[in-house]
């Protein structure tokens, strides 16, 4: 099953994006990478984040998949007081696991995020413009051409992963 993780951070950004790619790479192989992002902090005042997407094709369940993600993060110092809008050491996300619609109280598929914000749906779209959204039939290239992106900033960074 195709995966695609949003990988966020805005605490010693650089060395904990690079620690989760390699994490990533190291558990589940052969991965997609989009180009890295700063962007703003969303729902609080704080340091700037570099966002980027990581796709890779796996056979766990998405709830196995979501647990591995989760000790990625701690692994990372990421704590339950961490959690909310907030600064973070590293934020990783499952928001799309194959053409899978689930909600549950620990998992939504697909995430809401890939619709409202421009730091998950801009990357995405660079490195699969063709996936369709399992819920709208819409390629990501199509819904990233229609994102209104007033208010949220988004500029390409150079980060050697």
């Amino acid at each position: 099953m195709q995966a695609y993780v949003s990988v966020g951070s805005n605490v010693d950004r650089e060395r904990n994006i690079l620690a989760a790619v390699r994490a990533l790479d190291e558990r589940f192989g052969r991965l997609v990478v989009s180009p890295v992002y700063e962007t703003g902090a969303v729902g609080f005042e704080g340091d700037p984040f570099l966002n980027l997407i990581v796709g890779f094709d796996t056979d766990l369940p998405p709830e196995v998949v979501v647990d591995v993600l989760k000790s990625i993060e701690r692994a990372q110092g990421r704590t339950l007081e961490s959690n909310g809008f907030k600064p973070r050491t590293l934020d990783l996300d499952l928001i799309l696991y194959g053409d899978r619609v689930l909600k549950t109280p620990k998992l939504e598929l697909p995430r809401d995020e890939i619709l409202r914000y421009a730091f998950v749906l801009g990357p995405l779209a660079d490195i699969a413009p063709d996936l369709r959204h399992p819920v709208l039939d819409r390629t990501m290239e199509e819904l990233w051409s229609d994102f209104d992106r007033d208010g949220q900033w988004l500029r390409r960074v150079e980060v050697a992963l």
